[in-house]
């Protein structure tokens, strides 16, 4: 396993922006950021044992700042929406910037997608670390945050991770990688499997209205791999409000720190296969539906709709204002500690 480093770019404070590139010894390789710990490209073989990239990204380094997409990285300190921006704990009221639509997405339009991370190579990984301060978008206590990539020889993505904080608070974090297992056109006849029989139902601002309901008969039923586009345009609100698949499934067998089957990606076309394990409790798909008019990609790519799917391990949406869901809070002490394994084959 080799571990580089490039400078890559500066940012406007001029801090150093650079790329990481882990290859194993078959060639395959991951490349990342310290904008955000993103994912910068993953470089895999076909069934004829072709290496291509299958994760969207942009040209430019400027070009993953405040990107709508938000294209590779990690959102935080809250992944997904809080509803209007509003949570109590401990008894205080704690109000956040409103980005999307009235309510607060991952962490705001400063969130850790949009910060330089400090980053090193360890131990044939590459780790990214994040100092939240007090008080910053509007989130109590001073928090510290690592993202830890290992890449393996079997070309498993292994991201780890951990947290700390001086002060209660609460936390979400994932991985916000599109995934195209082809390496371009539209991901709509990729078939994709979930081990979730019940989802997250919403309003119309993608905010959960409480309870999971249950995915049999209706189409968000991916129990049985099917083609993301087979149902995506069926008349049902959870496809109305998104233009397309945008929720939150409840990954089934959910235990706290244990790793656990979530997804798995195929295509025929290709014949490679994503599998997803996690030790999250849910996970959000997201078809790509509003890529149309994104920065440009790698090589001038110009992307558009339903072009990548984003599968996002985390803790369900509006879990500070949902007592019943998994928690999202973190106490001074407690090592907050998750994990999402991405691991590529071929069919």
């Amino acid at each position: 396993m080799t571990v580089t480093r490039k400078l890559w770019s500066r940012a406007a404070d001029g801090k150093a922006i650079f790329k990481y590139t882990i290859t194993n010894s078959k060639g395959a390789s991951v490349v990342l950021s310290n904008i955000g710990a993103g994912i910068i490209s993953i470089n895999v073989p076909d069934r004829n044992g072709k290496l291509g990239d299958v994760v969207l990204g942009y040209g430019k380094a400027e070009s993953y700042f405040g990107d709508g997409p938000c294209a590779g990285k990690c959102p935080g300190r809250f992944a997904n929406r809080i509803a209007k921006g509003v949570f109590e704990l401990g008894g205080k009221k704690y109000e956040l910037p409103i980005n999307n639509g009235p309510n607060h997405l991952h962490g705001g339009p400063d969130g850790f997608q949009n910060q330089v991370w400090d980053s090193r190579k360890s131990k044939g990984g590459v780790e990214f670390i994040y100092v939240s301060k007090d008080g910053e978008a509007g989130y109590p206590g001073n928090l510290k945050v690592m993202a830890r990539y290992d890449w393996s020889e079997n070309n498993e993505l292994i991201l780890t991770f951990t947290a700390r904080t001086d002060k209660e608070t609460v936390i979400n974090l994932t991985n916000h990688a599109y995934f195209n297992l082809n390496g371009k056109g539209s991901v709509l006849r990729h078939y994709l499997k979930l081990n979730a029989s019940e989802y997250l139902p919403t309003d119309d601002t993608l905010i959960p209205l409480g309870e999971p309901e249950a995915v049999a008969g209706t189409p968000m039923d991916f129990q049985n791999a099917k083609t993301l586009g087979r149902d995506i345009k069926k008349d049902f609100p959870a496809l109305n409000y998104g233009k397309g698949y945008d929720a939150c499934w409840c990954i089934d067998g959910y235990m706290p720190g244990q790793l656990q089957d979530a997804a798995e990606l195929y295509s025929k076309v290709s014949g490679r296969v994503l599998k997803i394990t996690t030790t999250q409790p849910g996970i959000q798909v997201y078809t790509g539906n509003w890529l149309e008019g994104c920065p440009a990609g790698k090589r001038g790519r110009i992307y558009h709709d339903y072009d990548a799917v984003a599968l996002e391990c985390q803790h369900f949406p509006d879990s500070p204002n949902e007592p019943e869901y998994p928690c999202t809070v973190l106490k001074p002490g407690k090592l907050f500690k998750e994990a999402i394994i991405f691991a590529f084959s071929v069919r």
